[in-house]
């Protein structure tokens, strides 16, 4: 799949880059059928959660968005990718039960 990374205010090293794509493409044994995707990179400059992370993922007919914060973008990827794969589960349920 398709995937753009920005990284706002810093740049981000080719190592998280190819963390995140091949975190994002494991979300494609649960729904095949993705577009593609956005990833959003943010250092906030208060509290120790202070990475965030937004994904945003598009399939035929809809916009899927996760978002997560934790202390290391790793973590941050992992909340965001966990939110998205319970997202397409349920999104590949409607679709099947739709076509029903």
């Amino acid at each position: 799949m398709k995937l753009q990374v920005h990284s706002i205010h810093f740049d981000a090293d080719q190592k998280l880059i190819d963390f995140i794509q091949k975190k994002v493409d494991k979300l494609e044994t649960f729904y095949d059928r993705m577009v593609d995707g956005e990833v959003f990179l943010r250092v906030n400059n208060e509290g120790i959660e202070n990475k965030t992370v937004e994904i945003k993922i598009k399939v035929p007919g809809s916009q899927l968005f996760a978002k997560g914060q934790a202390p290391s973008f790793e973590a941050a990827i992992d909340l965001a990718t966990e939110s998205l794969r319970k997202q397409l589960k349920k999104f590949k349920g409607k679709v099947i039960n739709s076509r029903v």
